[in-house]
């Protein structure tokens, strides 16, 4: 990866998907705007805040998809993302273990 630029990969399918209820919501339905959580899989040399094997959240509305080895990534620059989770943040008392 060069520069600020992180791979992700997506935590579920696009498509079908359950509610906390367990009602099945179909891919066609209109959701609202939502942010969507990843695993960080590699960064570039110039990422601070990230490493790999965080989650990250970021816009899914805001991103390129790449495949290697057949399997599809997302492509986002540092700057796009919203929230880093990772256990190295929760090492403090009462940290919620989210960077923001």
């Amino acid at each position: 990866m060069l520069h600020d630029r992180v791979l992700v990969k997506t935590e579920g399918a696009e498509g079908e998907r359950r509610s906390t209820g367990g009602i099945l919501i179909p891919a066609t339905a209109e959701l609202s705007k939502r942010c969507t959580w990843a695993e960080a899989v590699a960064v570039g040399q110039s990422v601070r805040s990230v490493e790999p094997g965080d989650r990250v959240l970021y816009d899914p509305e805001d991103k390129l998809e790449v495949e290697v080895r057949g399997a599809t990534y997302v492509l986002l620059r540092e700057r796009d993302l919203h929230a880093v989770a990772a256990k190295r943040f929760g090492d403090t008392e009462g940290s919620t273990g989210l960077y923001l």
